[in-house]
């Protein structure tokens, strides 16, 4: 998207638009020029994650359009943590709060463009809370909060009978105070979310409307879930990260080449920026010839690389061909091949014990159920060993075999695949 008048029509269709204050009015003052925008993002982890991806690509396609993004470290609010239905969040030193908030300000950074007429800006709220008194707050911001709408909010109606902190029920009156100043030094006039901080986020229109009489704007997105009803953007072994050392680009990739068919085509919508026609056509692959799981590479390439960039996306699918065979496993770099292993599924064994025969490997990795059931399948020729099939049940991997120095690549048939990692 390039013209400002239809941005409001793009983020429609894409389905990222869950609520607004007012729709018509936005889409106005989006038609007059350009318009500042905010979203915030605590540091409450060391990395960001996929909810705060949707987050970031909404500024960015706001930018695209010729607006003017603002990027909100949350140094103050991420000392707090928005409360959340299952109870109070732990505490983090203000030196962990400051580390994670400078991961966060590198991470948006890389999304955004810092160049032209409307180049991003990030900020700081701890900047403007740090020096405020407990006497200053309660006057300017407590006082226009009444205590009957706050308690009114879901997250606190659902944690009154369980307890919540005063820390927690104040978060609000932080948030909204953001909101406040970026209006005031910046003339940020909206702000965008997750549909999860409506609350939070039109409390600010509301505390600019009561304290300086202006009209300003808010904008939701859904929040993602899949088809079966979990929640988006989790796996088995936990929160899917920006940061590459805290979920591995190889398995990044295969969380979105795994998507559900029910599920590929609106996440196109929301984290890539294929055309509508594109898309529309993925659509129709996927009705028609769901096999070839086009949609899923498609969206798997585009979200990869723009994480982690095209050399790394390409690895990656080098990577996955050359572990089935389809290309030398040699070529690959031992932290890409053990990222890939790690996520298909891999066991150790200590160097000073001796490597097993190939049976046994079989076994341990899980590749068949017991020693009769690997030496059939080595039999029937479908074993193979680093992409050689094994011929014999008595095989034993050399030191020659380790690729990297480390480690056997274990295949049963065309798609069982195991690592094993010799370690000392």
């Amino acid at each position: 998207m390039t013209t400002d008048q239809h941005v409001l029509d793009e983020l429609e269709w894409r389905g990222l638009i869950a609520h607004s204050t007012d729709l018509d009015a936005l889409r106005a003052e989006l038609s007059e020029g350009m318009v500042k925008v905010y979203c915030g993002f605590d540091p409450t982890a060391p990395s960001l994650h996929m909810g705060n991806l949707l987050q970031i690509l909404t500024l960015k396609r706001l930018q695209d359009a010729g607006h003017k993004p603002y990027g909100l470290v949350g140094g103050a609010t991420g000392m707090i943590g928005d409360p959340k239905e299952t109870g109070e969040r732990q505490m983090n030193s203000l030196d962990t709060v400051k580390q994670w908030s400078a991961n966060v300000q590198s991470q948006l950074e890389r999304f955004l463009s810092f160049e032209g007429s409307n180049a991003a800006t990030v900020v700081n709220n701890y900047d403007w809370t740090a020096g405020l008194s407990t006497i200053e707050f309660l006057r300017d911001i407590g006082k226009h909060f009444p205590i009957n709408r706050m308690l009114a909010r879901e997250v606190v109606r659902s944690r009154l009978e369980s307890g919540i902190s005063y820390t927690e029920f104040s978060y609000v009156l932080l948030q909204s105070m953001d909101y406040l100043n970026l209006f005031r030094d910046f003339g940020v006039t909206l702000q965008t979310g997750g549909s999860d901080q409506w609350g939070n986020i039109t409390a600010g229109a509301e505390l600019i409307r009561r304290v300086d009489g202006a009209r300003v704007n808010a904008l939701a997105t859904p929040l993602v879930t899949k088809a079966d009803g979990t929640k988006f953007g989790k796996t088995e072994s936990g929160t899917v990260w920006l940061d590459a050392e805290m979920t591995s680009p190889y398995a990044f990739y295969q969380f979105w080449l795994n998507s559900d068919d029910r599920d590929v085509v609106d996440l196109l919508k929301y984290y890539t920026f294929r055309s509508r026609e594109e898309i529309e056509e993925l659509a129709r692959q996927t009705e028609e010839e769901p096999f070839r799981r086009a949609a899923q590479r498609a969206l798997a390439d585009d979200v990869t690389t723009l994480v982690h960039g095209h050399e790394e996306t390409e690895r990656i699918k080098a990577a996955a061909a050359a572990l089935f065979g389809g290309g030398d496993l040699t070529d690959l770099s031992s932290e890409t091949l053990g990222a890939a292993l790690r996520e298909a599924g891999s066991v150790q064994v200590k160097r000073a014990d001796g490597l097993p025969t190939v049976v046994d490997l079989l076994v341990e990795t899980g590749l068949s159920a017991s020693k009769g059931a690997a030496r059939r399948t080595v039999g029937e020729g479908g074993a193979y060993l680093n992409n050689r099939r094994v011929e014999s049940p008595d095989h034993v991997p050399s030191e020659g075999d380790l690729i990297g120095g480390s480690w056997l690549v274990l295949r049963r048939g065309k798609k069982n695949l195991a690592g094993v990692e010799v370690v000392d």
